[in-house]
C-alpha cells in the first residue's frame, strides 16, 4: 500500500490515469453500463491533479465528474445502446392465423390451436368461449401461451 500512497503524491495524474483505465477495463468485462461514469469522472480529474490540487479536491472533483457523467450521459448512452427485443420463431405466428383444436375457454383455463404446424395453449383475447373448429388470428404471445380472437369471417357468421 505504501507504493500506492507514494503514487498519488508523486504523480497523480498517472494515478486517475491507472483508475480510467481499470474503470475501462471493468466496463470492458461487464454486460451493461456499470462503470463508464467512474473512467470519466477519472479523466475529469486529471486536470486539477496535473494543475495541483489537493487529494481531497481530486477526490470531490471524482466524486462530482463521476455523478454528473452518470445523469447527463446515461440517457443518451441508452439510447443508443438500446438492447432491441430479439424476434423468436415464435414471434412470426403474431397476426397469422390458427385453427382450434380444443375449445378455448379463459375461465376453465382450456383451449389449444394449431398454429405454425404446433399444437399451442391458447386464450381468448376478449375472454370469449371459441369453439373448436373456428379459425382465430393470433394477437399475441404471452409465454408459450397464444392470445387469439375470432377472425372477422367468424364472427360474422356468428351474426
Amino acid at each position: 500500500m505504501e507504493w500506492l500512497a507514494s503514487l498519488i503524491t508523486s504523480n497523480p495524474v498517472i494515478f486517475w490515469l491507472i483508475v480510467a483505465i481499470a474503470a475501462g477495463v471493468v466496463e470492458a468485462s461487464t454486460a451493461g453500463l456499470f462503470s463508464v461514469w467512474f473512467a470519466i469522472g477519472a479523466l475529469v480529474t486529471m486536470v486539477p491533479a496535473w494543475l495541483g490540487a489537493s487529494f481531497n479536491m481530486q477526490i470531490a472533483v471524482f466524486i462530482a465528474a463521476s455523478a454528473a457523467a452518470l445523469v447527463f450521459t446515461r440517457p443518451f448512452f441508452k439510447r443508443v445502446l438500446r438492447v432491441g427485443h430479439t424476434p423468436t420463431n415464435a414471434d412470426m405466428l403474431i397476426g397469422s392465423e390458427a385453427a382450434v383444436v380444443a375449445e378455448i375457454d379463459n375461465i376453465a383455463e382450456r383451449g389449444r390451436v394449431r398454429a405454425g404446424g404446433l399444437d399451442w395453449e391458447a386464450r381468448s383475447a376478449d375472454g370469449s368461449k371459441i369453439e373448436k373448429g373456428a379459425v382465430v388470428k393470433v394477437l399475441e404471445l404471452r409465454g408459450v401461451t397464444l392470445i387469439v380472437e375470432k377472425t372477422t369471417e367468424e364472427k360474422q357468421e356468428e351474426k
